[in-house]
């Protein structure tokens, strides 16, 4: 049912050409509403170029601060509960500027991996491949599709938690703008902006999990090259050779992909890193000590989307890891033996490469992997352990 509304989350028949970048159709879309990339027609350069001015102001500087101005001017009218429900989303606010500043600028980088992708696409010939390219690229797409849905879900029960109860979800300052006089006012513009500030951030978290969704397309593929090297009988040496020069190529092309996107990635991980233990926390202070049942379904949403930010990219690093040794294996586990000498020093010096593992690092500074993921997550349990050993909940109440 939900592919009548979304097309391209169906996987779509061999009759029909479908490219890697395809995966990307929805979340381009969105980014090209927010001014993250190019138009088309260059005649609206200028436009553009304002539009994607005025939303950084907007969404990346005066959010935030208007969320800080709140704190300090009315700082001794917040409740436990809506303190704690708006410390945790301008926490993850500023957060999601950086992160969003990062990709905004990863535009070319980005660009540039697509450009791989269209090179490893040229490969695809046979039916068997092309199926499995068009199921990844419909499981690119769904991943996006999936992610709006859960974070549109998150928004639109925090606002309607607090709304009826006629507390300001998220408590944001506006110039000339009494929160209670004209309450149903300032709410809507608050979920509006918060409604704009959900969907970069979430651009900013599908963007590496798609990604890495179609490099391990790719992995996959040459994977099942490697193990049909001199498979065929009857062809030449030469035949052979040029067979294990194009996966040495496919090889580099993966590489180049990955180390594309690298730069890009690294940062907007590493500021998800430094958030997600105290962003937890707070949240689970939250539920155990100032939710009701309806604030707390909001909760345990925003909760979900904080760990889908990290949790579902850090295992497919790690399963990209294990496709690197498993190339290796597969390409040892060829036919080999009985090929020239041109053929196996080439397959040595490939064997090598293979043996290298794909490893990107959030920052530098950690390898992004779950053992880094878990670790981070266990912040959050020291920072409720603090609150309960000093009774801090209590003070608040």
């Amino acid at each position: 049912m939900l592919s009548q509304f979304f097309p391209h989350i169906k996987e779509k028949p061999l009759s029909e050409r479908v490219k890697s970048r395809d995966a990307f159709i929805y979340l381009d879309r969105v980014m090209w509403s927010f001014g993250w990339t190019v138009p088309e027609n260059k005649r609206w350069d200028l436009h553009y170029k304002l539009w994607s001015t005025f939303v950084t102001l907007l969404i990346f500087i005066l959010l935030p601060i208007s969320v800080s101005v709140e704190y300090i001017q009315r700082f001794k009218t917040f409740s436990a509960g809506e303190f704690l429900s708006s410390i945790q989303i301008g926490v993850n606010m500023y957060g999601s500027s950086f992160k969003s500043y990062l990709t905004m600028m990863g535009y070319k980088k980005r660009q540039e991996a697509k450009m791989s992708l269209d090179e490893l696409d040229k490969r695809c010939v046979c039916d068997e491949e092309r199926t499995i390219v068009h199921r990844h690229v419909a499981l690119g797409n769904f991943c996006y599709i999936f992610y709006h849905i859960a974070y549109t879900s998150f928004l639109i029960s925090n606002f309607l938690s607090f709304i009826m109860k006629r507390i300001h979800a998220w408590r944001m300052y506006f110039p000339y703008v009494d929160p209670e006089k004209q309450f149903y006012i300032s709410s809507i513009a608050e979920v509006i902006l918060m409604g704009w500030a959900v969907f970069m951030d979430l651009c900013t978290d599908v963007c590496p999990l798609i990604s890495m969704v179609i490099a391990r397309c790719h992995i996959t593929l040459l994977k099942q090259r490697l193990r049909n090297l001199r498979s065929e009988p009857g062809r030449t040496e030469d035949e052979y050779l040029k067979e294990l020069a194009d996966c040495v190529r496919d090889h580099r092309l993966i590489l180049d992909y990955v180390d594309a996107l690298r730069s890009v990635f690294s940062g907007t991980i590493f500021v998800q890193f430094l958030l997600i233990g105290i962003v937890l926390g707070l949240s689970m202070i939250n539920i155990m000590f100032f939710s009701t049942l309806s604030t707390g379904v909001a909760v345990v949403l925003f909760m979900s989307c904080v760990s889908m930010q990290t949790f579902p990219f850090c295992y497919l690093c790690n399963m990209i890891m294990d496709d690197c040794q498993e190339m290796a294996d597969s390409l040892f586990q060829s036919d080999w033996t009985s090929a020239d000498r041109r053929y196996k020093s080439t397959l040595v010096y490939f064997l090598h490469n293979l043996q290298q593992p794909i490893i990107l690092t959030a920052g530098g500074v950690f390898p992004i992997s779950m053992q880094t993921n878990l670790n981070m997550v266990k912040l959050a349990f020291t920072v409720v352990t603090i609150v309960k050993q000093f009774n801090l909940a209590e003070k608040f109440q």
